[in-house]
């Protein structure tokens, strides 16, 4: 019998950020997961990127798989590394994992209830301080529910039935694609209970009111376009949703 864990393939995207970037090979080399494959797809940096790269090299070895030129975006670098992979399982790495066991505590859940993927919680983070508690649980996408991104593994299989990330959204191509995996309730998800990920506040969609704004409309986009009857109310539960993820539990 094959006891060999299923390969995770964690991607990150870059472009002149090296010291974060190296901050984040730390994080991904930390885990305690071993059968680990590491993806960078760096926009074709100027800032010394390739010198970090060249140190995750002597880190992963052969485990590690990376390509660099310029790309149409978050979501276009994302698809490239999704294409790079070799693993049954993937997801992002951009931030700080919770601990060096996330990735074996997220593998187990899912090879024990037999899912197509997990996620958990999320805490958004400005420094040392939170920001934002990201604590949904399980639920339906059409009432406003939906995972955090940052903390979503899913099984290659996923990817082979529903496609990419379409590029031609700006800000909310992640939600666009967890609406169109999870509307319908044929991808099973498992959650994992805890804080998984600490995410730096002020990403692509939460940095400027303008910003928010823009990926609602990108989202209510999304929702017509997967045949999500009554939008506008699953507008308002997410809003909703969002508002109370500021609420500081006692």
């Amino acid at each position: 019998m094959n006891t060999e864990k299923p390969k995770v393939s964690v991607i990150t995207t870059t472009y002149n950020d090296k010291e974060n970037l190296r901050r984040i090979i730390r994080q991904v080399s930390a885990q305690d997961y071993e059968n680990i494959e590491y993806i960078i797809v760096d926009g074709g940096s100027s800032d010394g990127t390739m010198e970090v790269i060249r140190e995750a090299e002597e880190v992963f070895g052969d485990r590690l798989k990376w390509i660099s030129e310029p790309d149409k975006g978050i979501y276009d670098a994302l698809n490239k590394g999704i294409r790079l992979s070799t693993g049954e399982i993937l997801g992002c790495c951009f931030d700080e994992y919770a601990g060096p066991d996330v990735l074996s505590k997220m593998v187990d859940i899912m090879e024990r209830e037999q899912t197509d993927g997990v996620h958990g919680d999320l805490y958004y983070m400005d420094g040392d301080r939170i920001v934002r508690r990201w604590h949904q649980g399980q639920g339906n996408i059409r009432l406003g529910w939906m995972p955090g991104h940052p903390t979503l593994y899913l099984r290659r299989s996923v990817y082979d039935t529903f496609g990419l990330y379409k590029t031609d959204y700006r800000i909310s191509a992640d939600y666009e694609f967890m609406i169109r995996i999870l509307k319908d309730g044929k991808v099973r998800l498992s959650y994992l209970p805890e804080v998984l990920i600490y995410m730096s506040h002020g990403g692509t969609s939460t940095n400027s009111l303008g910003a928010y704004l823009a990926g609602m409309k990108e989202g209510h986009r999304a929702l017509r376009e997967n045949g999500v009857s009554f939008a506008w109310f699953t507008d308002l539960c997410r809003i909703f949703r969002v508002l109370a993820q500021f609420v500081k539990k006692k």
